[in-house]
């Protein structure tokens, strides 16, 4: 079994080394995933010297069972009339639940809220950075299911950026794989099998804090 990275800061040490062919790279920009993905995507902003800012997206976790995903939901824009809002639905997950469509139009009512308020808490009146025709690179401090990143990746296509590059620390092989024929380029640290928990593969995996992230976003 591989050494667990020590916390979030490590990995993105690590996994900036493994991204340095974008180092000189025009029109560069890390997008993060919050809250555990900005601690990553922070190092690696830093180490490629690129500017560093949030995707918004939340995990639609099954009721009861929240740290299971049923789907995950993403915005692009401000939240407003012209907001735009993608939801990704793993039917599998809702299917084998028995998730009727009145449960799930709860949960995405609720997660929108929360969306809502991140953007708030972390942008203030800033506006999102502009990724049309921009390389991105999307980070989270890992995958499990793959429906947060692709509500992810949802988005960000709606704004044509001119190429998406996924690079996580930790994903199960059979997502890394999918992930390959759906963006230009996927890095993965470690690729487990069975994968387990994310949090397994860090010694500290404890809460990021919406102040870090906005003090991260405001250092970068």
């Amino acid at each position: 079994m591989r050494k667990r990275f020590r916390n979030r800061t490590e990995a993105g040490l690590m996994l900036a080394s493994h991204l340095q062919a974008y180092s000189q790279c025009k029109n560069l920009l890390v997008l993060a995933l919050p809250r555990g993905g900005v601690p990553v995507g922070y190092e690696v902003a830093q180490a490629l010297n690129a500017p560093l800012d949030v995707c918004l997206v939340r995990k639609l976790g099954v009721p009861g069972h929240e740290e299971l995903a049923m789907g995950a939901i993403a915005e692009g824009g401000r939240f407003d009339l012209t907001s735009q809002i993608v939801c990704v639905l793993n039917y599998d997950v809702i299917n084998g639940w028995g998730i009727d469509q009145e449960t799930i139009d709860k949960v995405i009512e609720q997660e929108l809220e929360e969306l809502h308020r991140r953007d708030r808490a972390y942008r203030g009146d800033r506006p999102p950075v502009n990724v049309h025709g921009q390389t991105i690179i999307l980070i989270d401090d890992g995958i499990a299911t793959g429906s947060t990143i692709r509500a992810a990746i949802a988005i960000l296509r709606q704004q044509q950026p001119s190429k998406i590059i996924v690079a996580v620390p930790i994903a199960p092989p059979s997502t890394y794989k999918q992930l390959q024929t759906e963006v230009d380029e996927v890095i993965s640290l470690i690729t487990p099998e069975p994968m387990s928990a994310i949090g397994v593969w860090y010694e500290d995996f404890s809460q990021t804090t919406d102040a870090e992230v906005r003090q991260l976003l405001k250092t970068a």
